[in-house]
């Protein structure tokens, strides 16, 4: 057996389940050859590629026939490397195999990267996805199953149904790998008997490959994972099915006397996590306590936006959260208003004005009847080093104090675009949004942000795993039936402008 395959001899595979690799080399691949579900041979476990492996690794894919690569490790973690980078940025020889890069789409919890595979000798080409999720937390497991769930059922959309195995990796093969199967073995599955069978799904790939449930904390998040899957379901809609699909979900059932629409907001209810005090330990610290406008709506720890505070800066804390969007990792700072209603004006207007050792001072100005668009330079006097920041600020007018929604979905989706068209412009910064609670209306800008990112890159609509995602890190976003319905009719708004243009 191969050792250069090997992190430990606790992950090594029973070896009537080991699989040699063609005559082209002596070397046997430690990989197991794990049964799906109803399918035999349908997963590859295997560890992360070590770099005198590359070779064979590849030699693996070509010989299996695999399109997919399931990655569930990032390359370094907590300093140490986790797993080699056995994939090239353009075009790499590894041996005799020729790997080309196609094209990388890069999102929130996860990244997909298509090869083109060639190798001497051979006229055919073979197209391999890499799927490398790349928010698993560098300890335990994920804080919800959201984006997992995505995940696997993205995989499972991308890859054909002739294709070889899907190789599954983390750093060891074991753990997070060992998640991934049972996850994907128990949803088929459920939707194949509306039953599951976790614990003997578990001990068969145990006694294939050993300690590939490696904690009880591993086990409960699959038996959570597979909760939320099954109280949720899937609930992506195509754009092409969108407009009959949310008319159907409209329409009032007689014997329940509720709409689709409204079972799913209750079921976005049921399934949002409710903090514990445990979690929330920075904000209720007693230096802290006084910058909360209410004690309802406080940050989780795991989310805070930390403020870097040198000599008279004052503190570290800002009541603030930082939350992912559809293509970008806490690409949102979801910050409460800085009093009570009416916000009290936090901007200079005109000229130039200093809080402690910030100075902002307004460039320009710009209204109509929807937006107030005003353009700033701030600089921190005591950090000159670090330069100037120019920030855009997007007041919206169109929202009635008393509505939970705003006036008109044309006005709202031209705020939209104008702050999607200057983070275009300005390149990776976060936008920070607020309201009075840095919840419900602030939630929906954030949701219908990322709806409309799902229409313009993946021509799908899912108002719900926008919601459920801004909850993970704040539970009071999107908070009423109103705003989640809005959420859904700004979609069909700008799809039938899309259809006009």
């Amino acid at each position: 057996m191969g050792t250069g395959f090997h992190g430990g001899s606790d992950t090594q595979q029973k070896p009537r389940f080991q699989a040699a690799l063609s005559a082209a080399a002596s070397t046997k691949r430690s990989v197991r050859v794990n049964q799906g579900y109803q399918r035999s041979n349908h997963f590859i476990a295997t560890q992360g590629p070590k770099q005198e492996m590359i070779y064979d690794f590849w030699r693996m894919v070509w010989q299996e026939n695999c399109f997919s690569i399931v990655m569930i490790t990032k390359l370094v973690e907590v300093g140490r490397m986790k797993c080699c980078k056995y994939w090239p940025d353009d075009s790499e020889m590894y041996g005799d195999i020729k790997i080309t890069l196609l094209k990388t789409e890069t999102l929130a919890e996860y990244t997909v990267r298509t090869f083109v595979m060639e190798r001497r000798g051979y006229p055919a080409k073979h197209e391999v996805c890499q799927f490398h999720f790349t928010s698993w937390p560098e300890h335990g497991v994920p804080y919800h199953a959201t984006g997992l769930l995505a995940f696997l059922r993205r995989v499972k959309a991308s890859t054909p149904a002739d294709a070889g195995p899907v190789v599954v990796h983390c750093s060891m093969g074991a753990g997070r790998t060992g998640c991934y199967i049972v996850l994907d073995v128990m949803l088929d599955m459920a939707e194949c008997e509306g039953v599951v069978d976790i614990y003997n799904c578990v001990k068969t790939l145990c006694s294939r490959r050993i300690n590939m449930i490696q904690t009880e904390e591993q086990y409960v998040f699959i038996h959570d994972a597979i909760l939320e899957a099954c109280l949720c379901g899937e609930t992506a809609i195509p754009v092409n099915e969108y407009a009959l699909t949310y008319t159907e979900m409209l329409k009032v059932d007689s014997q329940s006397n509720t709409s689709q629409l409204r079972e799913e907001f209750q079921t976005l209810n049921s399934v949002t996590p409710h903090l514990d005090v445990e979690e929330c330990s920075v904000s209720l610290m007693p230096r802290n306590r006084e910058k909360n406008r209410s004690m309802d709506v406080l940050p989780p720890d795991r989310a805070l936006a930390f403020l870097v505070a040198g000599e008279g800066e004052g503190g570290d804390y800002i009541n603030a959260a930082l939350t992912d969007s559809f293509l970008r990792p806490a690409a949102f700072v979801l910050n409460q208003s800085n009093s009570a209603w009416p916000c009290l004006q936090y901007w200079p207007e005109p000229g130039l004005q200093q809080f402690g050792p910030m100075t902002v001072e307004l460039l320009s100005r710009t209204a109509d009847d929807d937006v107030i668009i005003r353009l700033f330079r701030v600089q921190n006097i005591m950090r000159l080093q670090e330069g100037q920041l120019v920030v855009r600020h997007f007041q919206f007018l169109r929202w009635s104090p008393y509505r939970d929604v705003p006036d008109s979905k044309k006005a709202f989706i031209s705020l939209l675009a104008q702050v999607h068209n200057w983070q275009l412009e300005c390149g990776e910064g976060r936008t920070i949004v607020h309201c009075l609670n840095g919840g419900g209306r602030s939630g929906t800008f954030c949701a219908c942000t990322m709806i409309l990112e799902m229409i313009r890159h993946h021509s799908v609509v899912d108002a719900f795993f926008a919601a459920k995602t801004l909850r993970n890190s704040k539970p009071n976003m999107v908070e009423t039936m109103e705003q989640y319905r809005f959420c859904y009719e700004l979609a069909l708004e700008y799809l039938d402008c899309l259809e006009v243009r």
